[in-house]
């Protein structure tokens, strides 16, 4: 799992500051879980967020975003609570989900939303 500056995330999943409309810069599905480390949901999340990027490896990248470090990225999204699971799939609009989804959901999402089989 890898932590996205505003840089990075420019560059792996959306250039907001060329673009207006939606425009994937990825090349396979993505997931991007906004949180904080004082955030007690969000720490519960993490390892199976952990857990799913190693099921989903080389299918679908899985990322985070630090909602105190990086809060231009979160006021973008509408990000107003937090855990907030960002789905984007590799074509189509992506789609937010809030709050410490259980694994069995997060793996429906990544198979309805990403289009995504593990």
């Amino acid at each position: 799992m890898e932590n996205l500056t505003k840089e990075a995330f420019k560059e792996k999943v959306f250039d907001f500051e060329n673009n207006k409309d939606w425009k994937f810069e990825g090349d396979k599905p993505c997931i991007i879980d906004f949180y904080a480390d004082w955030c007690a949901p969000c720490r519960t999340l993490t390892p199976i967020m952990e857990e799913l990027s190693e099921a989903y490896k080389g299918k679908v990248d899985v990322y985070k975003v630090d909602t105190e470090k990086q809060q231009e990225l979160a006021a973008i999204f509408g990000v107003r609570s937090i855990p907030s699971i960002l789905f984007v799939p590799a074509d189509g609009q992506p789609q937010m989900a809030t709050g410490a989804l259980p694994r069995e959901a997060l793996v429906k999402a990544i198979e309805e939303v990403l289009s995504v089989k593990p």
